[in-house]
């Protein structure tokens, strides 16, 4: 079996300085842009320890206190990032329903790039589109609450039904 424990390596072509971290309105941390960021643009790697998942469920949960918050990446059937190790700020951008940014999955890397112009000072985020192995009860969308306060907010981070896997 081969060994999955390995930290992915940051682009170069991506400039950490556009970016910063601070207190977020929507949940805890976030990302902030530090000036206008283009349509299209790559703005920074997901990063951190790839591992298989059987190590993602024997982690899991990194805080006891919050059972359904990680920084996992989904990359394939077999592997995922675990930004809690070797991770970047990129594991801080929170979700939205009506996202300015995208996960773009390129050869089992993760790159988050801009759907729109982004203007300074506004945050990044991207829908997680999170998808759960059990029927999507109004329990398990509860305990995947969506804060991001969009006209269009789905009241939860899980996928729509008509994009799960």
């Amino acid at each position: 079996m081969p060994n999955f424990s390995t930290v992915s390596k940051p682009s170069q072509a991506v400039d950490h300085r556009r970016i910063q971290v601070r207190r977020s309105g929507v949940h805890g941390k976030g990302v902030f842009a530090l000036q206008d960021l283009a349509e299209g643009e790559a703005l920074i790697e997901y990063i951190g320890e790839i591992i298989n998942w059987a190590e993602a469920e024997r982690r899991h949960p990194h805080d006891p206190l919050q059972p359904n918050h990680t920084f996992y990446f989904h990359i394939d059937a077999q592997r995922v990032i675990d930004a809690r190790y070797g991770g970047n700020s990129s594991r801080w951008i929170n979700h939205s329903c009506a996202p300015n940014c995208e996960a773009d999955a390129v050869g089992g890397r993760v790159f988050i790039r801009a759907l729109r112009p982004i203007l300074r000072g506004e945050e990044l985020n991207y829908d997680y589109g999170l998808v759960v192995d059990a029927r999507q009860t109004a329990k398990l969308k509860a305990d995947y609450v969506c804060w991001c306060g969009a006209r269009q907010c789905r009241g939860t981070m899980l996928a729509p039904k008509g994009r799960r896997g």
